[in-house]
């Protein structure tokens, strides 16, 4: 393996590589790595497409919300024998 160094990363860019980082749950360099080889075409893209769109919904349902939304979706639970 050959060791590179990369100069004249930004402020911007270097945060935006942490940020990347810390999201996947790995570290700078294999970011840049992956980066670099989709940027070649050097690996495929996973067919999976992970989506944060709605992530800060997570966690914001209170026990009553839950509650509610059970009561509400008991009916789906439910099997009706005489069609099975």
């Amino acid at each position: 393996m050959t060791t590179m160094t990369a100069r004249g990363l930004d402020e911007v860019l270097v945060k935006k590589l942490k940020e990347r980082a810390k999201e996947e749950g790995t570290s700078v360099n294999a970011v840049l790595l992956k980066i670099l080889r989709e940027g070649l075409k050097l690996d495929k893209k996973p067919r999976m497409v992970v989506y944060h769109d709605l992530d800060h919904l997570a966690g914001t349902w209170s026990d009553k919300d839950y509650s509610e939304f059970q009561k509400k979706v008991a009916d789906f639970e439910k099997l009706d024998k005489d069609l099975w």
